[in-house]
């Protein structure tokens, strides 16, 4: 197992994109999107999105976006981390180190979309929650059988604020 001081964090770049794709990929149960859509995610998003390298190799990903219609807020799309940097609060320090940004210093909440049954994604985003000093409120948001023709499990919103970042914020 790795030590968190090894990785580095820092803004994704077109560059990125293959990279992304495979270790998503090897994240199951995340949703593998097309290889362009990450090429995407990579260059277009990368003020609000994070990529973590271990000696060279991406072991960690969070894509992310501001709403258009609530530029307060950031829309998490998808949290990767690979199987040996499991463990190190990697995802934690990756969220932390895109709210830190001055792209994101008027984001006031952070919302996703979480299955039911992804344990690590709920534990993930309270403890954030809490961390921020600050609520997390869920509800319904896309059905299994109405938005996804029963392909795809039921998806909550979550939504975690109101919260200030003017101070920064270390989780360690």
């Amino acid at each position: 197992m790795s030590s968190s001081q090894n990785i580095e964090l820092r803004m994704p770049g077109l560059i990125d994109g293959m990279s992304v794709f495979r270790l998503i990929q090897r994240c199951p149960p995340l949703d593998t999107n097309s290889s362009y859509c990450n090429l995407l995610q990579s260059g277009h998003f990368s003020s609000t999105s994070v990529a973590a390298e271990l000696d060279g190799e991406l072991v960690g990903f969070i894509s992310g976006y501001r709403l258009p219609e609530r530029p307060d807020t950031l829309f998490v799309w998808q949290v990767a981390v690979d199987e040996q940097a499991r463990g190190l609060g990697l995802a934690s320090q990756m969220l932390m180190h895109i709210l830190n940004r001055p792209s994101c210093h008027s984001v006031k909440h952070l919302e996703t979309t979480i299955t039911q049954d992804n344990q690590p994604s709920w534990n993930l985003f309270k403890s954030l929650a809490k961390r921020l000093d600050t609520k997390l409120q869920s509800s319904e948001y896309m059905d299994k059988e109405t938005h996804f023709d029963g392909q795809h499990d039921s998806e909550s919103l979550v939504r975690i604020g109101p919260f200030n970042l003017d101070q920064p914020r270390d989780l360690s």
